[in-house]
């Protein structure tokens, strides 16, 4: 091996041979393939020839063989790219790397540059052949945006002037997942991917869950902006699975009586209305207008029959409890009586952006709505979502994209799964909502409390860094094995920084995300204390406005 690897442990520049391209004359190789295998390959680096490019003006080549690089090799007339997962020391001057294979490009015959890069290897290198840097002339081709529909969201690690495009069509057509620790810039980035969509379809749907009020900032301008005060979300648009999730309180078996009771007392109520007489066969799930009032009546009707099945205490409960729903004021943006008109129509048109009128998206802030129904207003917004996309399938198709922020609360994992109805409608869209037009973003800063498989049914992954090991551990085992190299830094990443794979990218890369303008970012920006804690002044007036909004709840 020694006399292969020559002096400094590698050949040197190879002579031109007759034929062969002129610019591989002017290449200088840094090391050699020692070992090949299908996913993961090892190479040999020299030392001196990586100190060699250390002080190269181009970014790329003085980036050349470190962890998460990217390294070339010609094989026939392709050019191989591999990227570096791994390094050790192996004897002097030497150095073992571990290396995955992304794709290939093919090779321009008299300069040697490299082109029409694709993903996939359809030839692999043998041992001893030579392995060469990639510069940023390289870069440009490997990440050239192809003519599909595309975002441009950054710029290429480590260069400061390639740029890092998302492909819309793929991206959204097999789900996307946007994963980062607190303070990574999660929210930021969120706001620049959905602005970008935003600016390339004007006319878009885009449905946002936003747990914690960020979002409204963002998007003054181009979005439609829904919270407790705006929203007006009919009663009767849940299912019976959400109705009994609200209106019941028990378990186990008395939970099944007090549900069967309920599923009667429903139909009934529903029967009720004139749009009932039009459908044949009337299901407890069908969304018709009810009146609440009725239910309560007939309620109180079943339970003085002398032949119901049980006692009168299942009846009560349910009764109570609707009156009391009734009477609160934080549940009338839901089930206030000025919501018994049939308004599906238009509250679809307007949380659908049906038509958009240049507003492609909704921010539903659930911030206000009270911690105990939070989870069924979001299941009935994503159900909506599904079923809609399931029973248009024969008109003009309105695709829709649904996002999640805090995405870890609504589709929990099982040791954190408390059985509601929201984690059972999003795990669905994950795994069905593609065939009928339905596109799921799930942004969350715990990938580990997700779902089994929620995660790996997204198709573009983006990851910020994250800290905890076991986050590191579940994003890892959603990712395609050639790609691992460049999730070894997700811990290493910088604010602003993500590692991008899947559907959604020509090929796994490192990026550094663009700045957004102030205006179009969510209030999410931290506290600063050391400046916060300098100023005084008007206490007085803050608890007073405070306890004032407190005690009405907001109103």
């Amino acid at each position: 091996m020694e006399g292969q690897f020559g002096a400094h442990g590698v050949q040197e520049a190879v002579p031109v041979a007759h034929g062969a391209p002129m610019g591989l004359a002017a290449l200088r190789s840094i090391g050699a393939v020692v070992e090949i295998a299908g996913s993961s390959s090892q190479v040999v680096f020299d030392a001196a020839a990586l100190e060699s490019h250390a002080g190269s003006p181009d970014a790329a080549l003085a980036n050349a063989g470190q962890v998460g690089s990217q390294i070339k090799m010609r094989v026939g007339s392709t050019w191989l790219i591999a990227n570096v997962r791994s390094m050790k020391l192996a004897g002097q001057d030497r150095i073992a790397a571990q290396v995955d294979f992304l794709g290939e490009g093919d090779e321009e015959r008299l300069t040697g540059k490299l082109y029409r890069f694709r993903r996939g290897v359809t030839r692999y290198p043998t041992p001893g052949c030579e392995v060469f840097p990639i510069s940023t002339a390289d870069l440009k081709q490997i990440y050239a945006a192809e003519d599909r529909a595309h975002i441009q969201i950054g710029t290429v690690y480590p260069t400061r002037d390639i740029r890092a495009a998302l492909y819309v069509d793929a991206m959204l057509g097999k789900h996307f997942a946007l994963l980062g620790s607190t303070g990574t810039g999660k929210s930021t980035a969120a706001a620049l991917i959905l602005h970008r969509i935003c600016e390339l379809a004007p006319q878009g749907h885009i449905v946002m869950i936003d747990p914690h009020g960020e979002y409204s900032a963002a998007f003054k301008t181009n979005g439609a902006l829904f919270d407790v005060s705006n929203l007006q979300m009919p009663y009767w648009l849940m299912n019976f699975e959400e109705h009994c999730e609200v209106f019941l309180t028990t378990e186990g078996s008395a939970r099944q009586v007090d549900a069967d009771i309920l599923g009667k007392c429903l139909l009934l109520a529903k029967g009720k209305n004139r749009l009932a007489q039009e459908i044949g066969k009337l299901t407890v799930d069908a969304p018709v207008p009810y009146l609440l009032s009725d239910l309560t009546a007939i309620l109180q009707l079943e339970m003085g029959k002398m032949d119901k099945a049980t006692d009168t205490a299942p009846y009560l409960r349910i009764r109570s409890k609707i009156e009391e729903i009734k009477g609160d004021p934080r549940f009338a943006f839901m089930f206030s009586g000025m919501l018994v008109a049939d308004t599906m129509a238009s509250f679809m048109a307007r949380i659908f952006r049906l038509p958009g009128d240049g507003k492609p998206i909704s921010i539903i802030d659930v911030s206000g709505v009270p911690s105990e129904i939070t989870s069924v207003v979001v299941a009935v917004l994503s159900r909506m979502v599904f079923d809609f996309a399931i029973w248009s399938r024969n008109e003009p198709r309105r695709p829709v994209l649904l996002v999640c922020e805090e995405a870890h609360r609504y589709v929990p994992s099982e040791r954190n799964a408390d059985g509601s109805s929201v984690g059972r409608i999003l795990s669905r869209i994950a795994k069905e909502g593609r065939k009928y037009g339905v596109s799921l973003g799930l942004i969350t800063q715990r990938p580990s409390d997700l779902a089994e498989g929620v995660l790996s049914q997204c198709g573009t992954i983006l990851s910020m860094r994250l800290n905890n090991e076991r986050d590191q551990a579940f994003v890892k085992a959603a990712i395609p094995e050639g790609a691992r190299g460049f999730l070894d830094s997700i811990p290493a990443l910088r604010n602003r920084e993500c590692i991008a794979v899947g559907e959604g990218v020509a090929t796994p890369t490192r990026l550094v995300f663009d700045p957004l303008d102030e205006i179009k970012r969510p209030a999410s920006a931290d506290p600063l204390f050391s400046e916060l804690w300098r100023e005084t002044g008007g206490e007085d007036g803050i608890l007073e406005r405070t306890i004032k909004r407190w005690r009405s709840q907001g109103r």
